[in-house]
């Protein structure tokens, strides 16, 4: 066991080369592997470093930097050189290295990027573990997002990354500092924040300046690799999200075996920001997914399930339990697991947990009004209906199933009338 825990404190030497070329045809892309000074844990001089490992302490691995050219195939320019945002951390931007990054670090920070480039109009905050979102959150102040974006999901966020999209505050720091996380990336500190959040000594603590641009990144496209087991590549266009206003939205109707079918109400203002919100959040999350959000808010995400109506259920159980925690974390001061642990051993009264299992129940988990996002169409009525039962009010999905029309007639007989749009488009990520 002492060894298992020396290799998570341990920095890996890589033997990945410091340059890197790829050739699409006559074209070429060249990069530069990434490297920091940070401390030797055990001298504290500055030592030139680059990922602590890979997805797990065994493996090597290297991030590059495209630095130089740039690819267009069929008309399709992308993403060039100069644009850098997770591959060009400086060491100045690594403002403390904690524990140093590894990979999943690096690339927690690219997934937060991916969506909160859709949530520049706002403070917003991204909270990230394992490449998917624990909460995502908007507010009035960069405080209030992060406590929106936490409190929607404390039990993942634990260790997790946390991204802003406006400089982080003095009040902010200070709700950080509270919490246990990973990394903080921020497009600046203001004065004073520092010192706080350096009181964790193990945090990493990130500033990517080009953050107030990201918004441009919605249109950059990039070249999308996958190695397979058999040292094959597979090479993708990234996607582009088509759905940025309201307007981008198409009208659920459909026709089946002659007969014409068509959402009965329209989604109100309100619901159209939910729904443009959860659209957002789905572009960073592992399918098969469906989520919930609410005011600007995520209330329960489901990922990387097998069956749509499955990660709906999946994405309601878990909407229920945080909000049972966060409930009771608010009341009591402890999470909800160790009051019902605290119950069991006798020294705390089951009245407790009682009054909060029942206001969770008469809350839906906070899914009463949620709008429901599905990165697919729902292939039958059964997804829309888990749904509808937990009493959301508008469904946005792609479109597209023969089927449609069966979840078209859910919502207009769902009492109250639920309101549903298509996207046109598919949100897979893999």
């Amino acid at each position: 066991m002492a060894e298992l825990k020396q290799m998570y404190k341990t920095i890996m030497d890589d033997n990945f080369p410091d340059t890197m070329t790829i050739q699409f045809g006559d074209q070429t892309l060249k990069y530069k592997k990434r490297s920091w000074k940070v401390p030797d844990g055990s001298t504290g001089e500055l030592i030139e470093k680059g990922l602590r490992y890979g997805e797990n302490p065994d493996q090597e691995s290297a991030m590059y930097e495209l630095v130089d050219g740039n690819v267009t195939l069929a008309g399709c320019s992308y993403i060039e050189p100069g644009k850098g945002l997770v591959s060009a951390i400086s060491d100045e931007e690594m403002i403390q290295s904690g524990k140093h990054p590894g990979k999943i670090n690096l690339t927690d920070i690219d997934s937060s990027l991916n969506v909160l480039k859709y949530l520049m109009e706002k403070p917003a905050a991204v909270i990230v573990k394992h490449n998917n979102p624990c909460g995502v959150a908007y507010g009035t102040s960069m405080s209030e997002a992060f406590e929106r974006a936490f409190m929607a999901d404390r039990i993942a966020a634990f260790g997790g990354c946390a991204v802003f999209n406006r400089p982080v505050d003095k009040a902010t720091a200070e709700a950080i500092s509270r919490n246990y996380l990973e990394v903080v990336v921020a497009p600046e500190y203001e004065e004073g924040t520092l010192e706080s959040l350096q009181s964790r000594k193990n945090l990493r603590i990130v500033k990517i300046d080009r953050i107030d641009k990201l918004a441009d990144y919605r249109k950059y496209r990039f070249i999308d690799i996958k190695s397979l087991i058999d040292g094959g590549i597979i090479v993708q266009q990234s996607p582009l999200n088509a759905v940025v206003t309201k307007d981008d939205f198409l009208p659920a109707e459909t026709e089946y075996k002659g007969t014409k079918y068509a959402i009965a109400r329209k989604p109100t203002d309100a619901e159209y920001e939910d729904l443009l919100f959860g659209w957002a959040v789905e572009q960073g999350v592992t399918s098969n997914s469906v989520l919930y959000v609410k005011d600007g808010c995520t209330v329960g995400i489901g990922t990387g399930e097998q069956d749509r109506v499955g990660v709906a259920e999946i994405a309601v159980m878990k909407a229920y339990t945080k909000y049972a925690d966060t409930l009771c974390f608010k009341k009591h001061g402890t999470p909800y697991a160790n009051l019902r642990m605290d119950i069991a051993k006798g020294e705390k009264d089951q009245a407790l947990i009682d009054e909060i299992d029942t206001e969770t129940k008469a809350a839906n988990g906070g899914l009463q009004g949620a709008a429901m996002i599905s990165d697919a169409f729902f292939p039958f009525r059964d997804g829309v209906d888990v749904g509808i039962k937990e009493g959301v009010g508008a469904v946005a999905h792609p479109g597209g199933s023969l089927r449609d029309f069966e979840s078209i007639e859910a919502c207009n007989e769902a009492d109250p009338q639920v309101t549903m749009v298509f996207t046109g488009q598919r949100a897979f990520k893999h």
